[in-house]
C-alpha cells in the first residue's frame, strides 16, 4: 500500500509501491506444498472468536494456526512477539546470538510501536527487537552469510552464502518463516551479492566463482533456474556489491575496486556498459569546473540516481557521476565525456544510500551527510560520536517536516528515522527530527576465544582479542559487567573455580590474573608472568585452592592458594613444568579416590597422559610421572567420567573418532568406543550436570564446527549423539550452564557467542528410534543384518568355535554360541581388520574385565553380539584411505628416478623386525610366505645366486624372487597383500 504523501514533499518512488498481495499469494503457495490439510485462506473472525477454545491472549497468528490457515497470510508485525516460551523440538535449539558481522548491512524493519532490525551474525539472520530485548533466529545456511537485502516494503528478507553447496533462502519478515530457497544457484563458489527490485518481485544474485556470474530470479515461481543470467569477463576484476535501478528492473549496476558495470537487458539478452574512465572532469561541490586532470577511478560504492538516467559512485572522497546516454554503445566502455568527479570531502565515504530524493553517505568519521539531487548539501550529523559507517537503513514510516538547505528555501519533505551501522559492530538508531542517537547494539568485532559460566549464578564471562572482557546475565539477557585490559590484550582462556569466589584469566602475552567475579578487579593483587608464550588452559581444583595453566610452550604452571594466620592471603607459583613435548591438548584437575586429594592430569599431542603430585610437591619442585596412552591416535580432550559404574573412569577422545575409558587409579585402557562422526574429530567435551528431567548423564562435545551432545555412558552407538552447525568458519570454545539449561560457544573469526538450548527428551526419543540392544550396531555393517558381510561374520565365528575344538579331532563338537577370548585377534583379521598386539591386549582386556568390579569375576569368552558390538567399537572409523599409505611410504621410504615413493627390500625387512612392535625373522618369514602363497619347495628359478645363498631357508629364496627390491604403495597393497586399492 501506498503512503499519504503530504502536500509539497517529496517521496522516494520505492514507497509509492504497488499492491504486494501477489507475491504472498505466491509465497503462500510455495509453503503450502501440497498439504492436504491446507483449507481455505480466508476466514471467519468473528467465528472464530466464538470458539470457546481460544484463548484471550490469542493473536491472529495464533488463530489461524487452530484453523489451519496459512501462518505467512495471517502473520502482521507483531507475529513474531513473544507472547510465551516457543516449544523446542530440537536437541539444540539456538536461543540467542550475542554479537554480529560487523562487514554485513543492518536493516530497519519497524520503527512505529516497536524498534526492529535485522542483522547477521555467523550463519544466522537476527530480527531483533529492541523494544522487548528477544531476537527472532533464522536458521538455515551451513555457512556464513555473505550478503543479505530486503524489500521496499520491509516484508521479505533474502539471504546467501558462499561454499559448496551454497543457498539463496527468501523469509517471510513477518512470520519468519522461509518462503522459498534457491539451492545451488551460483555452484562453483556461492553469492558475493544480492538485491531485491523496486517491486520485490525479481532478485539478483552477484556469484563468487573464478568467472563471475549475474542470475536474475523470479523467486516467486518454482523453477531453479534463473530467468536471465551472463558470466563477467575478468578483465573487469571482481565485482563485490550489486543493485536494481528502482525506476527500472531492467537496469542492474554492479561495482569493483577498477570496474563499475552497468547492465540492460534487451530481449533476454543481457548488455553491458563498462565504466572505467581514464580521463575526467573535477568539480567543486557549487559545479564549478576546474581544470582537467588524468586520474584512474576506483569503485566502493555505487547507486542509480533518483530521477536523472546517472550512476553515482564513491572513490575515495570523491563522487562519481556517470551519465548514461542512450546512444552508448553496447558491451563497450561508457565514454569519459559522460563522467564526472566532485570532490565531496576529505574524508573517505564508506556508505552510499538514497532516500526519499535524498543522497545520504557515510564516511569514516561516523558523520551522515544529506544531499539533494544536485549534490548540494543539506544537512549533516556529525554528533553521532562514532566511527566508520558500513551501512544506513532508513525506516519505511516517516514524519513531515523541515531540513536547512543552506542554497535555497526550506520546503517540507519526508523525514525518516534510520540506523547506522559501525565497522567496529556499532548500532545506532537516529531520530532524524531530534537528532537523537540512540545505540541498539555494542557488539563484539573481535574474535572471541575465550568464555565461561559462573558455577551457580545466570552468567555468562566472554574475552575477545583485543582484551575486552564482558559479563552476561542469559536469563535477563543484559550486559551486567564489563572490563578492557589496556595492557593484556587477547584473552585467551577463562574459568570460574567451584564456589565461584575467583574468575582466572590467561592472556596471550603469558600473563595469568585472578579476579573478583563481582567486581572484575583484582583485590589480591595477583598478576603473574610466568611465561611469554600464550595461555591457552585455565582451571581450578575442586576445592579452589589450587589454579594450573597451560601454555603454547608446552609447559604446565601450578598456582596455590595460601591463606595463614597472620598473613594476608594470596596466590604463589609452585613451578612451571615443560612435562610435553608437544602441544598441550587439556588440562584436567580431580580428586585421589584414596586422600580426596586434588590431583592433576594433562594430555598432550605427545600421547602422553601426565600426573602431577601435588601433595608432594613444594615451590619450584613439580612431582610428576607420565605414561603414554596412545599408540598412533592423537589425543584431544578428556573429561572425569560421571558415577554410572562401581568403577572411576577417564574418558579420552582421540582424532580417529574413538573414545575410550582408563582407570582413574592404573590407566589401563578398559573400553574402546566408537565417537560421533561428524565431519571433523572432537576437539572438547564436557559432562553436564545430571538431568533432573530424565535422571541421566550426557556428554556436550564441539567439533571443528560443530555442537553435540550424546547421551551417557558411551557404548558406540551412532544414535545416542546430535550435533549441529555452530560455526561454519571454525568454534574456538565452548561451556555450558550451571545447571545444563544452556550450552555456549563462541567462533574463531565470527565475532559472536551463541546461546544453545538443551532439550534431552528430544534426543532420548531419538535414541529410542535408533533400536535398541545390538540393532544400531548392526546398522553400522554393510548391508546390515541381512547382507553379505554379516553372513561371513557369522561363518567365521562359527568356524573360529570348530577350530578351538580342533579340526582334527574326531569327537563330537558341542554346540556353543560362545568362542574363547584367544580366537577374537584371528577372527578380527579375518574380517581384514589388522590391529596391533597392543590393541588385541586392549580388547581382551575389555571383555576380560568387563565385570570383575561387579561380580570379582573374570570373562573368557564372547559370544557374538558382543563380539559384534568390539569389532565396531574397535575397527577404524573410516578404514584406511589412500593419502594415509601414501604418507606413510613419503615418510619411511625414498624416491625413485619417477619421483614414487619406494621402500627397499631390505629396508622393509628392517623395518618390520626393529620399529613398532617389532616382529622376529621367523614371524616376518611365515607373514610373508602366508601372503604370498609360498612354501619350502617353491621354485627357484630366476632367483641369483647371492639370493639363494643369502639365508638358511628356502622361504627367504622364495620371498627375495617373489617380491621386488624396490616396493612402491600399489604393489604393498595389490601384490604382497592383495588388498583392494584403498579409497581416495
Amino acid at each position: 500500500m501506498s503512503e499519504p504523501e503530504a502536500e509539497g514533499s517529496t517521496l522516494l518512488p520505492g514507497y509509492k509501491t504497488e499492491d504486494q498481495s501477489h507475491l504472498i499469494q505466491e509465497a503462500e503457495e510455495r509453503s503450502a506444498g501440497d498439504d492436504e490439510n491446507q483449507v481455505e485462506k480466508s476466514c471467519d473472525d468473528e467465528g472464530l472468536m466464538k470458539n470457546k477454545e481460544m484463548k484471550p491472549q490469542e493473536t491472529m497468528s495464533d488463530m489461524s494456526k487452530r484453523a489451519g490457515q496459512s501462518q505467512i497470510l495471517t502473520a502482521t508485525r507483531d507475529t513474531l512477539s513473544p507472547k510465551e516460551t516457543p516449544s523446542r523440538s530440537h536437541v539444540l535449539s539456538l536461543e540467542r546470538v550475542y554479537g554480529r558481522n560487523p562487514h554485513l548491512p543492518v536493516f530497519s524493519l519497524q520503527d512505529l510501536h516497536q524498534q526492529v532490525i535485522f542483522y547477521a551474525g555467523a550463519n544466522v539472520g537476527i530480527i531483533y527487537n529492541h523494544t522487548s530485548n528477544t531476537q527472532h533466529l533464522l536458521q538455515g545456511h551451513c555457512h556464513l552469510i555473505s550478503d543479505m537485502c530486503v524489500s521496499q516494503d520491509r516484508r521479505w528478507i533474502a539471504t546467501a552464502d558462499q561454499g559448496s553447496q551454497s543457498t539463496v533462502i527468501i523469509w517471510d519478515s513477518y512470520s519468519g518463516i522461509p518462503v522459498n530457497t534457491l539451492f545451488d544457484c551460483h555452484t562453483d563458489g556461492g553469492v558475493t551479492a544480492i538485491e531485491f527490485s523496486e517491486n520485490s518481485k525479481l532478485l539478483v544474485t552477484l556469484g563468487a566463482e573464478q568467472i563471475q556470474r549475474v542470475c536474475v530470479w523470479d523467486w516467486t515461481n518454482e523453477t531453479q533456474h534463473p530467468l536471465w543470467s551472463t558470466e563477467l569477463n575478468p578483465a573487469f576484476g571482481i565485482q563485490h556489491c550489486i543493485t536494481f535501478n528502482p525506476s527500472d528492473s531492467t537496469h542492474i549496476l554492479t561495482c569493483g575496486k577498477s570496474h563499475g558495470l552497468f547492465y540492460n537487458w534487451v530481449n533476454e539478452n543481457f548488455q553491458h556498459f563498462t565504466l572505467n574512465p581514464r580521463r575526467f572532469r573535477k568539480r567543486n561541490p557549487m559545479g564549478l569546473s576546474q581544470p582537467s586532470e588524468s586520474g584512474v577511478l576506483s569503485v566502493s560504492r555505487c547507486v542509480f540516481h533518483w530521477s536523472k538516467p546517472q550512476i553515482l559512485a564513491t572513490s575515495g572522497g570523491n563522487l562519481v557521476l556517470c551519465d548514461i546516454m542512450d546512444g552508448s554503445i553496447p558491451n563497450q566502455s561508457i565514454s569519459n565525456e559522460n563522467v564526472k568527479v566532485i570532490q565531496l570531502q576529505q574524508n573517505q565515504i564508506t556508505a552510499l544510500t538514497v532516500t526519499d530524493r535524498f543522497l545520504v553517505i557515510g564516511n569514516s568519521q561516523g558523520q551522515v551527510l544529506f544531499y539533494d539531487e544536485n549534490i548540494r548539501l543539506l544537512t549533516i550529523y556529525d554528533e553521532l560520536n562514532l566511527d566508520a559507517i558500513v551501512s544506513i537503513s532508513f525506516f519505511k514510516e516517516g514524519t513531515e517536516g523541515f531540513v536547512d538547505d543552506c542554497t535555497s528555501k526550506a520546503k517540507p519533505v519526508i523525514i525518516r528515522n534510520f540506523v547506522v551501522s559501525t565497522i567496529s559492530s556499532t548500532v545506532v538508531h537516529v531520530n532524524a527530527q531530534k537528532r537523537l542517537p540512540q545505540t541498539l547494539l555494542q557488539e563484539e568485532y573481535e574474535p572471541i576465544h575465550a568464555v565461561a559460566c559462573h558455577p551457580n549464578q545466570p552468567l555468562v564471562v566472554i574475552g575477545n582479542q583485543i582484551g575486552i572482557l564482558k559479563v552476561w546475565n542469559y536469563d535477563e539477557k543484559v550486559l551486567i559487567g564489563q572490563r578492557v585490559f589496556k595492557n593484556k590484550k587477547q584473552i585467551q582462556c577463562l574459568a570460574f573455580d567451584p564456589q565461584g569466589l575467583y574468575l582466572g584469566l590467561g592472556f596471550g602475552s603469558g600473563a595469568v590474573d585472578v579476579l573478583d567475579p563481582k567486581t572484575l578487579q583484582s583485590n589480591l593483587g595477583e598478576c603473574f608472568q610466568c611465561t611469554e608464550d600464550s595461555i591457552h588452559i585455565i582451571t581450578f581444583s575442586l576445592d579452589s585452592n589450587y589454579l594450573a595453566t597451560a601454555d603454547a610452550g608446552m609447559a604446565v604452571t601450578v598456582f596455590r592458594f595460601w591463606s595463614n594466620e597472620g598473613s594476608l592471603p594470596r596466590w604463589t607459583c609452585l613451578g612451571r613444568y615443560c612435562s610435553h613435548y608437544e602441544p598441550i591438548k587439556d588440562l584436567l584437575f580431580g580428586v585421589h579416590l584414596d586422600s580426596t586429594q586434588p590431583r592433576l592430569l594433562s594430555l598432550g599431542m605427545d600421547r602422553r597422559l601426565v600426573d602431577y603430585d601435588l601433595e608432594n610437591s613444594d615451590v619450584n619442585q613439580l612431582v610428576i610421572s607420565s605414561g603414554r596412552i596412545e599408540q598412533s591416535a592423537v589425543p584431544m580432550c578428556m573429561a572425569w567420567y560421571p558415577p554410572l559404574t562401581t568403577e572411576h573412569f577417564l574418558l579420552t577422545v582421540s582424532d580417529q573418532y574413538k573414545m575410550k575409558l582408563f582407570n582413574s587409579t592404573t590407566n589401563m585402557c578398559r573400553k574402546t568406543l566408537l565417537g560421533p562422526t561428524y565431519d571433523s574429530p572432537i576437539e572438547q567435551i564436557l559432562v553436564l550436570p545430571k538431568s533432573t528431567e530424565t535422571d541421566s548423564y550426557y556428554l556436550a562435545f564441539r567439533t571443528e564446527d560443530k555442537v553435540g551432545l550424546q547421551i551417557l555412558p558411551v557404548d558406540g552407538n551412532p544414535y545416542k549423539s546430535n550435533a549441529v552447525i555452530c560455526h561454519p568458519t571454525g568454534a574456538s570454545a565452548f561451556t555450558c550452564s550451571h545447571d545444563g539449561r544452556f550450552i555456549f560457544t563462541t567462533g574463531r573469526s565470527d565475532c559472536t557467542l551463541m546461546s544453545w538450548e538443551f532439550n534431552a527428551n528430544v534426543l532420548e526419543a531419538a535414541a529410542a528410534l535408533g533400536g535398541d540392544n545390538l540393532e544400531p550396531f548392526l546398522s553400522l555393517i554393510d548391508g546390515g543384518k541381512n547382507g553379505k558381510f554379516y553372513q561371513e561374520m557369522e561363518d567365521f565365528f562359527f568356524y573360529c568355535q570348530i577350530r578351538h575344538q580342533g579340526t582334527d579331532s574326531m569327537e563330537e563338537h558341542k554346540p556353543s554360541d560362545k568362542i574363547p577370548l584367544s580366537e577374537v585377534p584371528a577372527l578380527m583379521r579375518a574380517l581384514a581388520f589388522f590391529p596391533t598386539e597392543q590393541e588385541i591386549e586392549d580388547m581382551q582386556n575389555e571383555v576380560k574385565f568387563s565385570k570383575y568390579a561387579e561380580m570379582g569375576n573374570y570373562v573368557t569368552d564372547i559370544d557374538l553380539g558382543e563380539f559384534i558390538k568390539l569389532y565396531v567399537n574397535h575397527r577404524p572409523a573410516f578404514g584406511i584411505y589412500k593419502k594415509d599409505l601414501a604418507r606413510a611410504f613419503q615418510v619411511l621410504g625414498s624416491c625413485d628416478i619417477m619421483g614414487t615413493p619406494v621402500l627397499n627390500r631390505q629396508e622393509l625387512m628392517e623395518l618390520l623386525q626393529v620399529r613398532g612392535e617389532g616382529m622376529t625373522e621367523e614371524e616376518v618369514s611365515e607373514c610373508f610366505t602366508t601372503l604370498l602363497g609360498l612354501n619350502d619347495t617353491s621354485d627357484e628359478e630366476g632367483c641369483s645366486e647371492h639370493e639363494k645363498s643369502s639365508g638358511s631357508s628356502v622361504s627367504k629364496y622364495s620371498m627375495a624372487c617373489a617380491i621386488p627390491n624396490e616396493i612402491s604403495m600399489e604393489t604393498f597393497v595389490g601384490h604382497i597383500l592383495k588388498l583392494p586399492s584403498p579409497p581416495e
